[in-house]
């Protein structure tokens, strides 16, 4: 396995010192990577030695799977199906929207291709992204091109830039992404608002459009104090899953998801990026457009929200669109 690394917001992390699983320890001090999955389990992995500085070279360009060895845990058919449930449940009055996602797996051959240094380094070249994050650690690897930030702190100042609403371009933006964005707001600031100070939540920014590579986002900022007495694993235990890639409500989302989806998401729609205990600052991204390498698999995972308005066969395209540029780059190597 590869030496432990963490790179993330420009900093590389070396020096491994401890794992655990315990986000307790991220209100003590150290510098921490952290990744947690969907389902709820926290890596966080304190380094000794933090530096401002690019990427590790890797030892050898990448060498992913052929572009044909992905499999994809939920078919167009079982996917379309899928979105068809959902409606019905909206229609029933239990959710008004929930994420449906699906996991693509490839073999990776094991050799210095296989470095996740090196697809980190491919990932920023053909598709640089704002929370962009490697973490490398014994026997598992995670490496995230991701444009959503899920928790950001500085002191006691919370924030979330919930993502809610794709198209290729501006102009593809409907209404529906709108309304999906408006109704994740409200839940961001619901579960922010568990553990804020009373009136400090805010709404900064609403439905701002952002470009990203091969596509736009609608974006929305949620801001708050973080009340007296409340930690890392209160911030976790109120906001976790994020509330843009499960639905709303956020309960009956997780129940629709867990019933749909045949494969855990690991990673994906989890939380990637580094918490500076001593300073009390922290960024964490929404673990979207997010490779994670183990056993020789590679994983990548996508989706789409869906509405009592979606088209099963439109958010399939959207589940396509938001895959096509990374799988594409992480085949073979880029060409």
């Amino acid at each position: 396995m590869h030496h432990s690394f963490a790179h993330v917001g420009g900093v590389l992390a070396t020096g491994l010192r401890d794992i655990t699983t315990d986000p307790a320890a991220l209100d003590g001090s150290g510098w921490w990577a952290v990744v947690a999955t969907y389902e709820g389990e926290i890596t966080c992995a304190r380094f000794d030695h933090v530096r401002r500085a690019p990427l590790p070279r890797p030892a050898a360009p990448w060498h992913g799977p052929a572009p044909e060895d992905w499999r994809t845990s939920l078919d167009q058919a079982a996917y379309e199906a899928g979105v068809e449930r959902i409606r019905a449940y909206i229609e029933q009055g239990e959710v008004y929207q929930a994420n449906l996602c699906r996991v693509l797996t490839a073999p990776l051959r094991p050799g210095p291709g296989a470095d996740p240094a090196a697809l980190a380094a491919l990932l920023a070249q053909g598709n640089p992204a704002p929370y962009a994050a490697t973490v490398s650690l014994p026997g598992t690897a995670v490496v995230s091109a991701s444009p959503e930030l899920y928790l950001s702190r500085t002191g006691d100042v919370i924030e979330s830039r919930p993502i809610k609403g794709t198209g290729a371009t501006a102009a593809d933006l409907l209404e529906k992404d709108h309304a999906e964005n408006v109704m994740i707001v409200d839940l961001v600031r619901n579960d922010l608002g568990r553990v804020a100070e009373v009136g400090s939540v805010s709404v900064p920014e609403l439905c701002a459009v952002e470009k990203h590579p091969g596509l736009v986002h609608l974006v929305s900022t949620v801001r708050a104090r973080l009340a007296a007495g409340h930690g890392w694993p209160d911030l976790f235990a109120a906001t976790f899953p994020p509330g843009s890639v499960t639905g709303a409500p956020k309960s009956s989302a997780l129940r629709i998801i867990d019933e749909l989806e045949p494969a855990p998401r690991g990673p994906y729609c989890g939380a990637v990026g580094w918490v500076d205990a001593d300073r009390r600052v922290a960024s964490l991204a929404v673990g979207i457009r997010t490779f994670w390498i183990e056993d020789h698999l590679i994983r990548f995972g996508t989706g789409a929200g869906i509405t009592w308005g979606s088209d099963p066969r439109r958010e399939w395209h959207e589940t396509e669109l938001k895959a096509a540029r990374l799988i594409s780059l992480a085949s073979y190597g880029g060409v």
